[in-house]
């Protein structure tokens, strides 16, 4: 299975909303085929594997990350795939959340007289399609909050200078972080005073659409952002939902630029429950929030932060931006608790990953 984990990584970045998933295929102690799912629309991990052994599938056993499907999608079942191939016993390291599989797949298995086990107690398992589960659960992206942090907790200095807190090899993984998810989305503040392209330059991979916050579309049409997005057809601006807006909207729209329009609150901020039900609608199943403080501190008042990617640099600026500004928090004992996940060494700085403490993995 840890093989099958391996495999299943490489998809990252190029299947979604489809999860990732691995499978290997054993007979007589011998690894005879393996795959994964390598981009959306293509061949199922357990098909691949299976091509790949051809007649030596019979009487083997097939394990596989995540339950294999049932149904007709952009592809036919996997189930049907397996039993035709003779397949002895399957092993799966989880169920598939989604309504069309959610055990169906194993009780078609079964029906077909193939032995089934389920190892749903693997943590990098669970790890690997969390924000998959997420959105199949709530409808809602898996929401990670990126930031570079002084170790004083500042993302600029007094006078908004940010580049560069960390280092070349942090802003390199920061960028790999942007092209394993399907979106990255920032600010109209940090629209007009970064202006960042929003790519993944520094690795290879799949750029991710570039979701960009414009109350009154002030900030976002000059932005480099706009511009790679014309050219490419990924960048989408949300804007509030006043008719004043429309030819603005129009005009970003003949150009390539996307816009949907949501509600605004009381604070003049984009309600992001319903951007991200929204986004949740179009098949994006996880966002890489950039910033910046302002829109931090929405998402966590709001509670729609499924997880902190915190680059943090040996550095203290004093006074300057802080990664979050008023959380409505007067008593420590008040404060928002996150349960650290992982924590390494990027050149001179650190990367953690960390998670609020209800959803603990």
């Amino acid at each position: 299975m840890r093989r099958a984990l391996q495999l299943a990584e490489k998809g990252r970045g190029w299947v979604s909303p489809n999860p990732l998933v691995g499978a290997v295929i054993v007979r007589d102690g011998q690894i005879v085929g393996e795959g994964y799912h390598a981009e959306f629309g293509g061949a199922h991990a357990e098909i691949v594997a299976l091509r790949q052994a051809g007649d030596r599938a019979r009487d083997s056993t097939l394990y596989v990350t995540l339950e294999p499907c049932c149904h007709y999608g952009k592809t036919p079942p996997c189930t049907d795939a397996i039993i035709r191939a003779g397949v002895r016993k399957v092993v799966v390291a989880g169920i598939d959340p989604n309504p069309l599989v959610n055990g169906k797949g194993l009780a078609a298995l079964r029906r077909a007289g193939i032995e089934v086990e389920v190892v749903d107690t693997m943590p990098r398992a669970q790890r690997l399609n969390r924000g998959y589960f997420h959105w199949i659960r709530t409808g809602l992206p898996f929401v990670t909050l990126k930031a570079a942090i002084t170790l004083d907790g500042k993302i600029a200095t007094v006078t908004g200078s940010s580049k560069w807190i960390t280092s070349e090899p942090a802003r390199r993984l920061a960028h790999r972080l942007r092209a394993e998810h399907d979106a990255i989305l920032v600010g109209r503040g940090t629209l007009a005073k970064d202006d960042p392209e929003l790519t993944v330059r520094h690795v290879s991979g799949p750029n991710p659409i570039r979701i960009l916050l414009d109350e009154d579309l002030g900030a976002v049409g000059a932005s480099r952002a706009a511009q790679v997005g014309r050219a490419d057809g990924k960048t989408l601006v949300l804007t509030a939902a006043d008719p004043k807006l429309n030819a603005a909207a129009q005009e970003l729209e003949r150009a390539g630029i996307r816009v949907e329009r949501v509600a605004l609150r009381e604070d003049g901020l984009l309600d992001m429950r319903e951007a991200f039900g929204l986004l949740g609608r179009r098949g994006i199943t996880s966002i890489l929030v950039e910033g910046g403080s302002r829109v931090f501190t929405s998402l966590l008042c709001d509670g729609l932060v499924n997880e902190l990617a915190i680059f943090l640099a040996p550095k203290i600026c004093g006074t300057g931006l802080s990664l979050a500004g008023n959380l409505g928090i007067e008593e420590m004992d008040e404060a928002m608790r996150f349960v650290l996940q992982e924590v390494r060494r990027v050149g001179p700085d650190l990367f953690l990953r960390l998670v609020p403490a209800e959803a603990k993995e």
